[in-house]
C-alpha cells in the first residue's frame, strides 16, 4: 500500500471520514487507505502518528489543540486558530493545517451579502469560523453561555459576550456551533432572544450535520434560508484530501466523488 491515512479522535468510531475518503481514493484510482485511530492521550499524538507510519491524518475532538502544539510547522489560518484538523508528514516533519475554517467559508458562499455574523458557542469550531470570517472582512460577534471560554476571542480582538451581558442586534447570518439539538430538543439560546435574533437575520446555519435541529426548525418557521453542517463537512474533507495528495487532483473531481459518498451515507 502506497499511502496510509487516519483520523484521530476520542470517540472516533462514529466518524464517516474513512468512508468518504476511501470511496474517493478508490474512485480516483489511488493506492492508499484511510483508517480510524482511537487516541486516549493527546500528548501521544505525534509519537502515535510517527510510530504508525501515517502519511497524513485528520484530527477531531478533543485533540485539535494537542495536534497544533505537536506539529513541527503550522500553515495558514491554523496559526490564528491554534488548532489543526489536518496533518501531513513531509521529510519526517509534521505539518499542520486547519481546513474547518475555509471549509465553512466555502459552505456559505451561496448566501449573498453577508457583512455581519453572530456565532453561538465558543469552542474550537467557533474559533475557526470567527477567524475565517474576520479574514474575509465579515464582522462577527461571539455569544457564549459563560465568560471563561470567551477569553481567547477577547484576547484576539473579537467582540464577544456571555448571555448575561449581550443585547440583541441585527446580523446577516446566525451560526450555531454548540451541541444544542444534537441529541436533544434544546435551543442554543434562550427562546425569546433567539426568536428576536432570527426574525432580524437573513440566514441561519448549524454546524451539526444531517439533522434539522430545533435551531434550524425555528429558522424554517421564520422562513429564513438555512442549512446544516453537511457542506462544511464536505468542503473541509475536500481541502484535507487535496493536502494529503499535494494538489495532484482537481478539487472539482475530489468534490464530485465525495458528494457521491455523501449521498450514500447521509
Amino acid at each position: 500500500m502506497n499511502k496510509l491515512f487516519t483520523i484521530f479522535g476520542n470517540p472516533v468510531s462514529h466518524s464517516i471520514s474513512p468512508l468518504i475518503h476511501n470511496f474517493t481514493i478508490k474512485s480516483l484510482g489511488i493506492d492508499a487507505c484511510y483508517t480510524r485511530t482511537l487516541l486516549k492521550d493527546g500528548d501521544n499524538f505525534k509519537n502515535t502518528f510517527l510510530k504508525s507510519k501515517f502519511d497524513g491524518a485528520n484530527v477531531t475532538v478533543p485533540f485539535k489543540e494537542d495536534a497544533f502544539r505537536q506539529c513541527d510547522k503550522i500553515e495558514g489560518i491554523a496559526n490564528e486558530i491554534k488548532a489543526v484538523n489536518t496533518v501531513i508528514k513531509r521529510d519526517d516533519k509534521l505539518i499542520g493545517y486547519n481546513t474547518d475554517a475555509p471549509g465553512f467559508y466555502e459552505s456559505i458562499k451561496e448566501f449573498k451579502d453577508i457583512n455581519s455574523a453572530l456565532i453561538l458557542g465558543a469552542g474550537g469550531t467557533a474559533k475557526a469560523i470567527a477567524n475565517i470570517l474576520k479574514s474575509n472582512k465579515i464582522k462577527n460577534v461571539v455569544l457564549n453561555r459563560s465568560k471563561p471560554r470567551l477569553r481567547y476571542f477577547l484576547n484576539n480582538g473579537f467582540e464577544a459576550y456571555s448571555w448575561d451581558n449581550f443585547e440583541a442586534d441585527k446580523f446577516d447570518i446566525i451560526i450555531n456551533t454548540t451541541f444544542a439539538g444534537l441529541n436533544d430538543d434544546m435551543l442554543p439560546l434562550e427562546e425569546k432572544l433567539l426568536k428576536d435574533l432570527i426574525f432580524n437575520t437573513k440566514y441561519c446555519i448549524d454546524v451539526i450535520y444531517n439533522k434539522q435541529t430545533p435551531f434550524l426548525k425555528m429558522a424554517k418557521e421564520f422562513k429564513k434560508p438555512y442549512k446544516d453542517g453537511s457542506d462544511m463537512l464536505l468542503f473541509q474533507a475536500v481541502l484535507a484530501f487535496d493536502i494529503f495528495f499535494e494538489g495532484k487532483f482537481e478539487k472539482t473531481d475530489i468534490e464530485k466523488e465525495m458528494r457521491k459518498a455523501f449521498k450514500l451515507l447521509l
